[in-house]
């Protein structure tokens, strides 16, 4: 077996991530796929026993000049930026310089976290903002354009940029929210301690020794590298103002790399794991850190059944790092645009020639419903801090039309009163009060059905 045949058969073996019961399962070439779905560019790695086994770039890093997709090509990693980050900090602890469950107030000297009410039993600690357990606001960050004025660290932790205040809103260490603040806090933390930049910080001690030379923390992203770099699309194939937004928020969505550089980073913490052998941070290390937690969080990648890694998502890019626990094999996709679709059908290809589990399609079944069955599910609803969407009649189910959704969002019958989005599987089940539709619940989200 070549790795031009292995190669040959994943680009050619997309699949869809929703497969319903008793229909023909299509397979797909990646490059009508990407068309069909709209998708400028892609670049992909596969590291296989500690090496980059294969990398390939597909489409256009830029439109409307024909630049093409090459391995080399630079893509914003989004929040895959924050286990590269976190290594840092591992040193730090392993070297002494910092305590992982000390008070971050005793380290940070340019700042200083406010306390209130839900820090006067518990703080905010190192190890909860890593594993997102820190009580703290702020989700993500929507990146700055590059002609504005771009916020200080401590400007984004104050709300003085675009996005509120970084605060502690409920006790540290009680439950779990995602919150790349956390991640921003501890970037200001890691600068105020050893006295630099941030970005110099991570090229010394953690990008260059992983070999990720071409890769950079820096925001805004230096001239020399604005030629190999990707433009971001939006999902309806609108240029990103400026082809890319500004992120002080290094630590958490800040990184450019490509895939055949940030897939160095699985092949290191996967060596360390399974070979048992210290590496840029110690074998205790990696295993603390590949220990799930709350919602599956380790000390800074999110741990699987079988997998480590993360999910990232910029203005523009999206990226998904996997890495294999008990088998020496990762793999890397980064795009430039918002459609993450094509990167849960390249995983299923690429989980297909490896044979590797935690990456199946959802089989999902469908019920006969005729159109007046389905009528009464049809109508306006309003969703809590979101805005109203329109449900409407589609030849074998129902659909949203673009609007509050970038696309059209279709949905299968599964039962009586659940439907099912064809694309990525969430279902939703719509709520009855005195005999008739008042409202439908999904995951992370609801809506009430307007008269």
């Amino acid at each position: 077996m070549t790795e031009a045949d292995r190669v040959t058969r994943v680009v050619h073996g997309l699949q869809p991530l929703v497969q319903i019961k008793g229909q023909v399962i299509p397979r797909y070439n990646i490059l009508d796929r990407m068309q069909a779905l709209r998708i400028p560019g892609l670049s992909v790695a596969v590291s296989n026993r500690g090496r980059v086994e294969w990398a390939r770039g597909f489409g256009l890093a830029d439109v409307p000049t024909g630049r093409t997709v090459t391995p080399d090509t630079l893509f914003l990693a989004g929040s895959v930026s924050k286990p590269v980050s976190a290594l840092r900090v591992h040193q730090l602890a392993e070297a002494g310089i910092v305590d992982m469950d000390a008070n971050v107030n005793d380290y940070l000297t340019s700042w200083q976290l406010p306390d209130n009410e839900f820090t006067e039993s518990e703080k905010v600690t190192l190890r909860r903002i890593l594993n997102h357990t820190a009580g703290l606001t702020v989700w993500g960050f929507p990146g700055y354009p590059r002609t504005d004025v771009i916020p200080t660290t401590v400007e984004v932790l104050d709300g003085k940029g675009n996005t509120p205040p970084v605060r502690v809103f409920k006790k540290p260490g009680e439950s779990w929210l995602y919150s790349g603040g956390g991640y921003t806090i501890m970037q200001l933390l890691v600068s105020d301690v050893e006295r630099t930049h941030f970005a110099s910080i991570m090229r010394k001690h953690i990008l260059d020794p992983l070999g990720m030379t071409g890769s950079t923390f820096e925001n805004p992203l230096p001239d020399k590298y604005h030629a190999g770099a990707a433009t971001g699309y939006h999902t309806n194939g609108d240029e990103v103002e400026g082809k890319w937004v500004v992120y002080p928020e290094m630590a958490a969505a800040g990184l450019w790399t490509t895939p055949s550089e940030l897939i160095r980073y699985a092949i290191e913490v996967q060596g360390i794991a399974q070979n048992q052998v210290d590496g840029i941070v110690r074998r205790e290390t990696v295993a603390n850190m590949l220990t799930a937690g709350m919602n599956g969080s380790g000390l800074g990648p999110v741990i699987g059944e079988h997998t480590f890694g993360h999910d990232g998502g910029d203005q523009g890019f999206v990226t998904k790092l996997v890495a294999w626990r008990e088998l020496p094999i990762a793999a890397v996709i980064m795009v430039n645009t918002e459609n993450t679709q094509i990167i849960d059908e390249l995983m299923l290809s690429i989980a297909a020639e490896y044979s590797l589990p935690g990456f199946e399609p959802i089989t999902k079944s469908v019920i006969d419903m005729s159109k007046a069955d389905r009528r009464p599910f049809t109508g306006t609803y309003s969703i809590p801090d979101r805005g109203e969407i329109e449900v409407r009649l589609s030849d074998d189910g129902l659909e949203v039309p673009p609007g509050l959704y970038p696309s059209a969002v279709h949905l299968l019958p599964e039962s009586p009163t659940t439907f099912f989005e064809t694309t990525h599987g969430t279902t939703i089940t719509f709520t009855y009060a005195g005999g008739e539709i008042a409202g439908f619940e999904g995951p992370g989200m609801s809506g009430t059905k307007v008269p």
